[in-house]
């Protein structure tokens, strides 16, 4: 690889982040502990916090020189995110995907990080906290799970299917309300689609073989990142509702993942329509 980035050493330091700051705080969040952001689905925690504060404070030491573009940091300075798109290398974190699930007390939330080079994702890192274990990819080198004790396995998306056989998911929250009913329906002809609130497991289960197809409309960088480079190196086919490559530096356009260019072409003309 062309970045220098020691990849095992940030997926250790999400595993200490998740267990100094946000495990401990898992089903034990106080009412002024979680605050609303942008609207009553859009959450933010003491957990997200400090988890990002750690990570922050450690990461030059993994990464020197690179920017850092944090979820809570862009929440706080939104001109930050202008600087992915020339960055010669930036570290890309989310830290606690699933935050609606965690204040909830729901065990489905993940630690999500990638590597940015110069415009480019070049390796991402999915952190299951109470599973302890990373989905980890980095730019064709395949995708794998990989344990604490060390064992790896590699991942491969499943065999396309018949549309009318497709389990998937699909993100419909962000369509306007008329294309949301247009999709909704169209989501009729696939067998089950889902969506667990969560795009770190999503990305996970989908790249491990369990899903046909994930759907997006909103792009922020730590929410695909690391799983559409996790889900490409696993064999899916990925690219915006256009068919154009989905980049770091791309915020709308919608994203499409399926397991393969066919099953992606279907899914489109038949599904995702508007």
């Amino acid at each position: 690889m062309s970045h220098s980035v020691d990849i095992a050493a940030l997926a250790n330091l999400l595993q200490e982040a998740a267990m100094k700051e946000i495990l401990p705080r898992f089903r034990n969040l106080e009412s002024g502990d979680v605050r609303v952001k942008t609207e009553a689905i859009d959450l933010v925690t003491e957990a997200d916090e400090a988890a990002e504060r750690l990570i922050k404070s450690r990461i030059d030491a993994i990464a020197p020189g690179s920017v850092f573009i944090g979820e809570e940091s862009v929440a706080a300075d939104p001109a930050l995110l202008e600087e992915l798109a020339d960055a010669d290398l930036a570290i890309v974190v989310d830290p606690i995907d699933g935050t609606f699930n965690f204040a909830a007390g729901m065990p489905l939330f993940g630690v999500m990080a990638s590597v940015v080079a110069k415009g480019e994702t070049v390796a991402g890192i999915i952190y299951d906290p109470l599973g302890n274990d990373w989905v980890i990819a980095e730019k064709g080198s395949g995708a794998w799970m990989c344990r604490p004790n060390g064992s790896q396995e590699r991942l491969s998306v499943s065999t396309g299917v018949p549309l009318q056989n497709m389990v998937g998911g699909a993100s419909t929250g962000f369509y306007g309300e008329a294309d949301r009913r247009i999709v909704m329906g169209n989501l009729a002809k696939v067998r089950i689609a889902t969506s667990y609130r969560c795009a770190a497991h999503e990305y996970r289960i989908f790249a491990g073989g369990h899903l046909h197809f994930l759907m997006y409309q909103k792009l922020m960088p730590w929410d695909h990142l690391a799983g559409t480079l996790i889900a490409e190196e696993a064999g899916a086919f990925a690219a915006r509702f256009d068919g154009s490559p989905y980049l770091p530096a791309h915020l709308s356009g919608g994203l499409l993942l399926a397991t393969d260019k066919e099953s992606w072409d279907a899914l489109r003309r038949e599904v995702f329509t508007v």
